[in-house]
């Protein structure tokens, strides 16, 4: 996508990601000016600290987004593809599995991935109450309405998941497109009333801003940090769009639109303090507040939008590297591979994000939770890109620490500002973030103890198959495909098969899927063949963390190389493990019985594989951990 695109294409890509990329970030403004002034904070508002405030949002814009994520992070792409996901992966893969950093470094990427979730629940609810917050602006009135019509929005929002973006996300370029034109229209109309707000143009102004506050200051830097929200999209959504797309569309629209709508908030501020109240929604008077209501409103739908997607995204990722257990998954366009729908986490994250809205009743309330879950991703983003571009990339060790170390102390500034926070609502995406972090690592060292079971009974597959056949049973027509996971001897299908049937089809496959770290395999490049002798074939298939498990399609590739499946004719053998926790040396018992849980509840193989399942036989084996 980002070999030299037309313009035509440059174009159209950059108007998608404007939509997509940039909703998050774009409606930062409804209520960043209001925190930090909120009287929590105790930073006065006068010309002085008003400066200081603008001037650190803008240099912040600058020094972050630009040059952090833009200049920097966008180029640790794994083959095209960014998030936090993505780049764990890439990282593990620049320190090998032999390597001590391997298990820190995916603690790391999982705390990030983690965190993620916390953010996507907090996004959509912060973003829809503060734009119906505007409807209190235009009159009292509204105020017993502004919770129920917040969830009734979000409620609409994510009953519509499963129809896909595809029908209607044509639209969200454009829409959102306008939304940055009035927040630029109205910065210049504040900047041109009150032009000395453009000394915060001076970055004196952001440390003198320090200097005068002190500690009140560091406080409210964690609300300063709101203005940055969603910068964490730009490189997830890069598989999608491309680089260049996402690089033009922020220089040529989003930055532009941002400074200027800062600027003239705190325009308006100096000649009017009164409008700290809700500083956005006052910037042309009450003439312009409906119409800005539902324009926002529109606008943090689609930001909304953007979050849930990239929850989906990452959940598929999770459970394709191995993370997460398999789930109902649901393919929303026919062109966009990308689009999907998962159910189970659609309605869990509904709930979340109502509880949210419920529980903390008002944007600035859902503030304070906010910041914290962005920082930490942010902070493991750094430091998962210290790891690609030393290990990876080879880049000398020196400019690597000088290079990341500069973005991580920013990272960590604006974490202790915002880890004040954690007592007034920051533990809400912590503790969702504990949650999923402990639900990721269940998962993996589960699995690792049932595999660990199986190799302790593992019989060498070719020394079997020489022994078999020095007496072979009898074999029936068809072929018989016996999935075998990645490292093991005999599947347990085929003895249990052997000792119940004394049976062997006439040909027999042994089909062994790996997940490779990285987003897409190519389909020359998807399937290896290894002959093993009385028409037994190894067969593995190798498949990226964004690639579909579609194992029928898999095979009509082995056709050019003579091993030819009729489906009506071939039958899979697949071994169900029944986890049974035992008190030994594996986990803590009750992540034992969390474990045995959800791999009990864990989305069918065959199904998840996608094969017919009228041809699927399954075989119940034993395990204990």
């Amino acid at each position: 996508m980002d070999h030299t695109p037309s313009r035509s294409t440059l174009a159209t890509l950059s108007l998608a990601a404007i939509g997509v990329v940039y909703g998050d970030i774009g409606t930062s403004p409804l209520y960043t000016m209001k925190e930090v002034f909120s009287p929590v904070h105790g930073v006065p508002l006068d010309e002085a600290n008003l400066l200081g405030a603008v001037s650190l949002i803008v240099w912040g814009l600058t020094i972050i987004v630009s040059l952090k994520y833009v200049a920097l992070i966008l180029r640790a792409d794994n083959r095209g593809e960014g998030g936090i996901m993505a780049l764990m992966a890439m990282a593990m893969a620049s320190v090998t599995r032999e390597s001590r950093w391997y298990r820190p470094v995916m603690l790391v990427g999982l705390t990030g991935a983690a965190l993620f979730y916390g953010d996507g629940v907090i996004t959509p609810a912060i973003s829809v109450l503060s734009a119906i917050e505007g409807l209190e602006v235009a009159t009292p009135a509204f105020q017993p309405y502004v919770i129920p019509l917040t969830i009734a929005v979000l409620v609409a929002l994510y009953m519509v998941q499963h129809k896909g973006t595809a029908g209607i996300g044509k639209w969200f370029g454009p829409i959102v497109l306008v939304w940055f034109a009035a927040l630029a229209c109205m910065g210049a109309v504040n900047i041109a009333r009150a032009p000395q707000i453009l000394a915060a143009l001076n970055p004196l102004h952001a440390l003198q801003f320090f200097t005068h506050n002190g500690g009140q200051a560091f406080v409210a830097l964690g609300s300063i940090f709101l203005a940055f929200t969603g910068a964490e999209a730009l490189y997830a959504d890069m598989g999608h769009f491309g680089k260049r797309p996402i690089r033009l569309a922020w220089y040529s629209v989003v930055f532009p639109a941002l400074a200027l709508n800062y600027l003239g908030q705190g325009g308006l501020l100096l000649t009017n303090p009164d409008a700290i109240a809700n500083p956005f929604y006052y910037q042309l008077g009450a003439w312009s507040i409906y119409p800005l209501v539902a324009m926002a409103t529109m606008a943090t739908v689609i930001a909304s939008q953007a979050t849930i997607s990239a929850t989906f995204s990452i959940t598929h990722q999770a459970i394709a590297l191995g993370f997460l257990p398999r789930m109902r998954i649901l393919h929303t366009s026919d062109r966009e591979i990308g689009q999907i729908y998962i159910p189970l986490v659609n309605w869990l994250q509904l709930i979340v994000v109502v509880l949210a809205v419920a529980g903390f009743g008002s944007s600035s309330s859902l503030a304070s939770a906010y910041g914290i879950a962005v920082t930490m991703t942010m902070v493991t983003t750094t430091i998962l890109t210290f790891f690609v571009i030393r290990f990876g990339w080879k880049y000398n060790l020196l400019l690597c620490v000088a290079a990341t170390g500069f973005f991580l102390v920013i990272d960590l500034a604006f974490f202790s500002a915002n880890a004040l926070k954690i007592a007034h609502g920051g533990w809400f995406p912590l503790m969702l973030g504990t949650g999923m972090i402990t639900l990721l690592l269940t998962w993996r060292t589960g699995r690792e103890l049932v595999f660990g079971n199986l190799r302790r009974h593992y019989i060498p597959l070719q020394d079997f198959l020489n022994s078999l056949f020095v007496s072979p049973p009898v074999r029936v027509p068809g072929t018989a495909v016996f999935f075998r996971a990645e490292g093991d001897g005999v599947p347990h299908a085929m003895l249990h098969n052997l000792l119940h049937n004394k049976t062997l089809h006439e040909r027999i496959v042994f089909l062994t899927v790996f997940n490779r770290d990285i987003p897409t395999v190519a389909e020359a490049e998807r399937v290896r063949i290894e002959p093993l002798g009385h028409a037994c074939y190894q067969v593995n298939v190798h498949y990226g963390f964004k690639d579909e498990r579609d194992i029928p399609q898999v095979l009509a590739l082995c056709a050019p190389a003579g091993l030819a499946f009729d489906m009506m004719e071939t039958s899979f053998f697949i071994a169900r493990q029944n986890v049974v926790p035992t008190v030994g040396s594996g986990m803590a018992a009750w992540r034992e019985q969390l474990f045995a849980t959800l791999s009990r509840n864990a989305r069918d193989a065959a199904d998840y594989f996608r094969v017919p399942t009228n041809r699927v036989i399954e075989l119940g084996a034993q395990v204990e951990i």
